[in-house]
């Protein structure tokens, strides 16, 4: 499996890492047929780089490069790059790194495994790596199935990944672990009081439905909210169609969440979860909402819709709603929320909001620690006026073009009154293009920080 480690005592093959700064010591250590060898391919440890070692039995080992301390800074997961570059066979790893230096090299590897063959016959690499000493195999194997989870929803084209298809996937993860799972679909959201959640998904004939997920008894609680809007048009606001093109992704938070979901109870954490993902098509009808509607959320705040296009604070707004209702300890949301945010910060990082100073500063650790960077943004009281039409309470969507990822962060907390700790990201997603470890397409963002962060965060 390439998303695994090799079972321990397959025999290996020893795979030298070396940074380009440390070349000569790495080479003072080969014999001198292969320092010959080596040096004859011209091998520099240039980040990527590979070098096969003959030996007397076909392959005595394999030379690879790091490259300097400033491309480490640069790029992230290089042992990923280098995993399809070997040739078949079991691996162990001969390195100076340590720490988190070796765990981010080792996660690279197992997720460079990932391949999205759903629709399309792909090979997976065919090297394999034996997990070194010291590092946790059965977590790093946890926190890989996650993200594969996250890149797999999001990878999936929206005829095959609506709501229906969401809620079954929700399931089948709930079954694996044993959570329960409820679910509130169609005109029963209307009945059950989340009126802008069945108000953006009313013109699909996909019917919107809020899901909740629940697992654990004991220990502090945790509450996550992803929008899993399966895919976005405009609604009547419609997108043009070079803004369109990427709306499978639109659902990226559900996937997130659930990602981060799967990676909790798989390694058993001691806490109680909740997830609420709501789930819609925003699509176009005569049943859709309207620009100018003024919509009455769960919470009772009413909110004037100025572009059909923000439909996403829509609907978090009332899963949102809702869990401040049983108040946890901690309550996060993500979502593919604003474009604002990937101006602001590009696809690599994952901007996020805090409450609380002392949370933000734990992740922001945590995300450094296990190379899955986030970047604060301000909850900046001043734009507060801004979501206030004046004939409603809320605007989903303030004219100006200022500002956008805050003001949407500012708007979801309106809804969260009675959880005094709260973080919201506003998450891509997706990866443009190809790096390490990172296919183009689909990404889990801020998971992996949020995970490293936990113990922290809920004194576990």
């Amino acid at each position: 499996m390439p998303l695994r480690f090799a079972a321990p005592g397959t025999p290996s093959l020893p795979l030298h890492l070396i940074a380009s700064d440390d070349l000569e010591t790495a080479f003072s250590r080969l014999d001198a047929g292969q320092l010959a060898w080596a040096r004859a391919q011209g091998f520099k440890a240039a980040a990527g780089t590979v070098c096969v070692l003959p030996g007397a039995n076909g392959i005595a080992g394999v030379l690879a490069g790091l490259g300097s301390a400033k491309e480490r800074r640069r790029e992230r997961f290089t042992l990923g790059g280098i995993r399809g570059k070997l040739p078949a066979g079991t691996y162990h790893l001969d390195t100076e790194l340590t720490g988190e230096a070796l765990e981010e090299q080792v996660l690279g590897w197992l997720l460079s495994g990932y391949i999205f063959d759903k629709y399309a016959k792909k090979s997976a690499p065919e090297a394999m790596l034996l997990a070194p000493d010291g590092v946790d195999a059965a977590r790093f194997e946890a926190i890989a199935a996650g993200e594969v989870l996250t890149r797999d929803l999001i990878n999936t084209p929206a005829n095959d990944m609506g709501p229906a298809e969401l809620e079954a996937a929700v399931r089948e993860l709930a079954a694996a672990h044993r959570a329960e799972v409820s679910v509130v679909t169609g005109e029963a959201l209307l009945d059950e009081n989340f009126p802008m959640i069945h108000a953006v998904g009313r013109a699909s004939p996909r019917a919107p439905r809020l899901m909740d997920l629940r697992w654990g008894h004991a220990g502090p609680t945790l509450t996550l909210v992803g929008k899993g809007v399966c895919f976005d048009t405009g609604g009547l606001n419609l997108k043009p169609g070079a803004s369109m093109g990427l709306m499978k992704k639109d659902m990226g938070g559900a996937a997130t969440v659930l990602g981060l979901a799967k990676m909790i109870m798989a390694l058993d954490l001691p806490l109680q979860l909740r997830v609420l993902i709501p789930a819609v098509e925003n699509a176009v009808g005569g049943s859709a909402f309207r620009p100018q509607d003024i919509l009455t959320s769960r919470k009772g705040l009413t909110v004037e819709i100025n572009n059909t296009d923000a439909e996403g604070r829509l609907v978090l707004a009332d899963a949102l709603a809702l869990a401040d209702e049983t108040p946890a300890d901690l309550l996060i949301s993500m979502a593919t929320l604003t474009g604002a945010a990937r101006v602001a910060v590009g696809p690599d990082l994952a901007p996020y909001f805090a409450t609380e100073p002392s949370d933000a500063a734990s992740l922001a650790a945590a995300g450094t620690k296990v190379a899955d960077p986030v970047w604060q943004l301000p909850y900046w009281e001043p734009y507060e006026a801004m979501i206030e039409p004046g004939i409603a309470d809320l605007d989903n969507a303030p004219s100006g073009g200022m500002a956008g990822a805050i003001t949407a962060a500012l708007f979801l907390r309106r809804f969260v009154t009675a959880t005094p700790r709260y973080m919201h990201f506003d998450i891509y997603g997706w990866n443009p293009s190809a790096k390490p470890a990172r296919p183009k397409g689909g990404a889990g963002q801020g998971a992996r920080a949020i995970l490293e962060a936990l113990p922290t965060l809920l004194k576990l």
